[in-house]
């Protein structure tokens, strides 16, 4: 298979790796105060928990205090302003008990029993083990605290209504700790617990109905909320199915940001540089073996292709002339890039996505792999935000969508304006 380079890519995988405990023990939802693990020990495992679930992604404000909150969070109910869960006991969590954490994770509810709205992910963290949140919440004890009063979320009527949320809970919240599967070996159980869990992978892959609610297939794709990108499906070969790669290629995407096949760009590279790439390799082997498996969906449409009429053709040669001036050095006469420093265009799932919306963003703003410790001056493309117009955009994309065998959709100024406007 040609190398595809995927904006987003995988992404939604935010905050995975975690600690686990032993797989072949049934779950346990009510475990007292861990006091068989120093608290040394403890706090270290929960520290690694929490770099590797990205907790501080979105518990720290840009620019702000790690993990004194203040991170704005846009949603189709309203704006969210993520908390303070520093040690800090009048606006932090310097109150909470252990249980009380448990709470909020594993019953989505807050320290007063008051049902929490699932812009905290607590349908997915609802699977973490006893053990790792007890861990977390150690490490959480043990920062500096942060004396920082956040201002409220603003929801939008009638989702500021909280008596609803009983109802929201009642249609789609399933409470449960992950439950191993007795037909897979440990590995398969473990990545399956770091995607499905704390890693909340499904609350970015995933199409949303109006009410927030996750719909069709899990990791089935969908629009990052609050943000103009589209996390591509794990399931669909036409997206960012991995069954077909092998598993060291997977595990090296996750953790380096660039394989032989994709680059992370877009939000994902945000989180392989913050987080993924502090995962062990086991928990990255791990979490390979389960995205690997993962069954295929239905084929995506790519959006109509377009026939070849005069106009189209005029289109697509303008587009070429474009590519030749400012993209062909890099990607190639014929799309073919340069492996492991920029990538293919020819065959790249990344650029015949239905929505061209991850395209569009990168040119706009640029191209760019994490950085990571193996990979620390990664390759990137400059932004072309200020370099060329709507229509030239347009234009080019057009052309890469149907260059060298690529089938997509045209591309048009209308689609590049909004998303240089950030509209989704």
């Amino acid at each position: 298979m040609k190398p595809v380079v995927i904006a987003a890519a995988l992404a939604g995988l935010i905050g995975l790796g975690l600690y686990l405990a032993p797989m072949n023990r049934p779950p346990v939802n009510e475990l007292p105060a861990s006091k068989t693990e120093n608290p040394a020990e403890l706090q270290a495992r929960g520290a690694y928990l929490a770099q590797a679930g990205n907790c501080m992604g979105c518990h720290t404000a840009q620019g702000g205090k790690p993990y004194a909150g203040g991170h704005i969070l846009d949603t189709s109910i309203g704006t969210f302003i993520t908390p303070n869960i520093t040690p800090d006991p009048e606006t932090g969590i310097g109150q909470w008990t252990e249980q009380d954490f448990w709470r909020a994770l594993h019953d989505g509810k807050a320290r007063d029993g008051s049902p929490l709205y699932p812009a905290f992910p607590y349908t997915d963290y609802t699977k973490v083990t006893r053990e790792d949140a007890n861990a977390i919440f150690a490490y959480l004890q043990s920062l500096a605290p942060v004396p920082q009063r956040n201002p409220p979320s603003r929801i939008s009527f009638p989702f500021n209504l909280r008596p609803l949320l009983y109802v929201w809970r009642a249609l789609y919240f399933e409470q449960g700790v992950y439950r191993p599967e007795a037909a897979k070996n440990d590995e398969w159980n473990r990545g399956a617990y770091l995607v499905q869990g704390l890693g909340h992978c499904n609350a970015c892959h995933t199409a949303r109905n109006p009410l927030g609610a996750s719909q069709g297939n899990v990791l089935g794709g969908g629009q990052l909320m609050g943000s103009n990108w589209y996390a591509p499906s794990l399931t669909s070969l036409q997206e960012a199915s991995t069954s077909d790669w092998p598993l060291n290629d997977i595990a090296r995407l996750l953790t380096a940001g660039l394989s032989s096949r994709a680059a992370a760009t877009g939000p994902m590279a945000d989180v392989v540089s913050q987080s993924l790439q502090y995962l062990t390799p086991d928990d990255a082997r791990a979490m390979a073996v389960y995205l690997k498996s993962l069954p295929g969906s239905a084929p995506h449409s790519r959006g109509t292709a377009p026939e070849l009429t005069d106009e189209v053709d005029r289109q697509l040669r303008r587009g070429g002339e474009i590519y030749e001036k400012y993209c062909q050095d890099c990607h190639g006469s014929f799309g073919q890039g340069a492996p492991g420093v920029y990538p293919a265009l020819a065959g790249n799932r990344g650029v015949t996505l239905a929505s061209p919306v991850n395209a569009i963003r990168s040119i706009l703003n640029g191209g760019y792999a994490p950085v990571t410790e193996s990979s620390p001056r990664p390759y990137g493309m400059p932004p072309f935000a200020q370099i060329l117009p709507d229509e030239e955009i347009a234009l080019v994309l057009s052309y890469i969508r149907n260059a060298w065998g690529n089938r997509g959709s045209l591309v048009t100024a209308v689609q590049v304006d909004r998303s240089r406007k950030g509209a989704q």
